[in-house]
């Protein structure tokens, strides 16, 4: 989709007019509920040293040989209610990739926010805890590889939740994407975790997660970005994987915080049964990832994920330097669908309450049988939040 003029400039003047100091902007209260407006525009810049494939083309459309790419990558809008009572509900939708967001009624049990049920579109417990995380605080300006390839994001469904603050089990049936023409298949997901020790800045997690779903006319493809977003070209891939009637995806999961570090890991692995004389399939991956808070803040926890919280001096900003290992394998049998690793070198400077701009450098190491393809990238992100 092109975002058009118009609906670019109703985002940045939502963002103009948002209190600096505040994360939303409350808007009413209507129907006894307390409304308030969120959004997040990003704009991201690749740049590739490209080796046999020019990433820097958008395939989608056109191969010009260009060896650079920059566009907005998000225009999120969310409008978010509490209330009546322990109700809460939110409808969100990003402008740019054109499709709804989380668009869900929850109900907390005694107002405790670690017991609720949820009917609507929200993320999977099959996601990954990345991916479960807030958008706009991102470790780095692409997800990991299992978050892109192997999760299973938002889907429309119901969700039951219980726990407490250090420990939660959630389970959800679902079915298909909110949007039109996006995301098939009905499935069930679990995800379990556990903070043994959960102190402000003194966190030690553990989780688990399992998912199974059906594919899409009995067809599968699983495929991996060389770790750039917004690129079309997929050098790792699976190609259609047909005669596949369902996927089961297993997740683990590990997070330590201390003071201004944070250790973060994960792995998926998905096994794909097929019929019909097919070999079945199985491919999985794994990301460490470490952060240090150069200007001393540390992080917050909250369902059994990160939170990252506002810099101590808003004027300095706060700043972070990361590193993160990742790796890919949809190699098994006879499906050649190749490797990837990469490492990912990164500064995030986070600006007042609003502002982050991330600097990123990927160097990657595909292969697929005889093939190889290896690119380094240099990636930017700008960004504005309410």
């Amino acid at each position: 989709m092109k975002l058009s003029r118009s609906t670019l400039s109703v985002a940045l003047l939502a963002a103009l007019v948002a209190p600096a100091a505040h994360a939303e902007v409350a808007l009413d209260v209507i129907g006894g509920s307390e409304v308030a407006f969120e959004g997040l525009v990003q704009a991201d810049f690749y740049d590739f040293n490209v080796d046999a494939i020019d990433y820097g083309a958008d395939t989608a459309t056109d191969m010009d040989g260009q060896e650079s790419l920059q566009e907005l990558r998000r225009a999120e809008l969310v409008l978010k209610g509490k209330g009546p009572g322990n109700i809460e509900w939110v409808l969100g939708y990003d402008a740019k990739d054109d499709k709804f967001l989380d668009a869900n009624v929850k109900y907390k049990f005694g107002n405790n926010a670690n017991h609720f049920v949820q009917v609507g579109q929200f993320k999977q417990p099959g996601a990954t805890m990345e991916e479960l995380s807030s958008t706009k605080n991102n470790d780095f300006i692409s997800k990991s590889s299992i978050t892109n390839s192997l999760g299973t994001a938002r889907r429309v469904g119901v969700q039951y939740n219980v726990g407490d603050a250090n420990w939660g089990v959630t389970g959800s049936y679902f079915g298909r994407e909110l949007t039109r023409n996006r995301e098939h298949g009905s499935g069930y997901a679990l995800r379990g975790y556990f903070a043994p020790i959960n102190e402000q800045g003194n966190v030690l997690h553990f989780g688990a997660s399992y998912l199974d779903k059906d594919t899409d006319a009995d067809t599968l493809r699983l495929r991996a970005r060389p770790m750039a977003d917004m690129v079309g070209a997929r050098f790792v891939d699976t190609g259609n994987l047909r005669n596949a009637d369902r996927a089961s995806v297993m997740g683990a999961e590990g997070l330590w915080i201390n003071g201004p570090f944070k250790l973060q890991a994960e792995y998926m692995n998905i096994d794909v049964p097929r019929y019909g004389g097919f070999d079945d399939f199985s491919g999985d991956g794994y990301y460490v990832s470490g952060l240090w808070n150069v200007t001393g803040e540390t992080w917050g926890y909250k369902s059994g994920t990160p939170t990252t919280g506002l810099p101590d001096d808003p004027a300095k900003g706060m700043w972070q330097l990361g590193l993160r290992y990742d790796t890919i394998d949809l190699t098994d049998g006879g499906i050649v669908g190749g490797e990837m690793d990469s490492i990912t070198t990164g500064v995030n400077w986070y600006w007042r309450s609003n502002f982050k701009f991330m600097l990123d450098y990927v160097k990657v190491s595909q292969e697929k049988g005889a093939l190889e393809d290896n690119p380094d990238v240099i990636e930017a992100r700008m960004q504005f939040y309410w």
